[in-house]
């Protein structure tokens, strides 16, 4: 597998993946919605030992998930651009935003989850597995 590397919006922080990505998930739920200012967030897990983060420091926001464990949301400092979470429900992976990758040319989500609060003017494409909460 080759390196995949991402940045924020203005480049002050970087990453490299050295690893194939564990999951690819469409989040749907109201606190990504939120996080991302859009319709939902795109996600890829990747094992933490294999994720690398350089430049800038990085922004914490640590709330609860769903599962009612800590969920930590990491951001760029300078342009608030939403660079990985970290959640203890789902210990040793760190869930990349896919949005950041440079080359999104080969990612494409296979699973959506949260779907009981997917926006309604999204359509269903039937290629993926869909979940109306996080699956255990």
């Amino acid at each position: 597998m080759s390196i995949k590397t991402g940045h924020c919006l203005c480049g002050s922080v970087s990453y490299e993946i050295s690893s194939p990505s564990v999951f690819s998930i469409t989040c749907h739920c109201t606190d990504c919605q939120k996080a991302s200012g859009s319709a939902f967030s795109i996600n890829i897990g990747v094992p933490e030992e294999s994720f690398n983060v350089t430049g800038d420091s990085l922004t914490k926001y640590a709330d609860k998930g769903d599962s009612g464990l800590e969920l930590r949301h990491y951001f760029c400092n300078k342009c608030g651009s939403p660079i990985f979470n970290e959640a203890d429900a789902i210990p040793g992976l760190k869930i990349v935003k896919a949005g950041t990758l440079d080359d999104v040319s080969t990612f494409k989500p296979d699973t959506n989850i949260f779907c009981d609060s997917r926006m309604e003017w999204l359509t269903q494409s039937g290629k993926t597995t869909d979940f109306d909460k996080m699956p255990s």
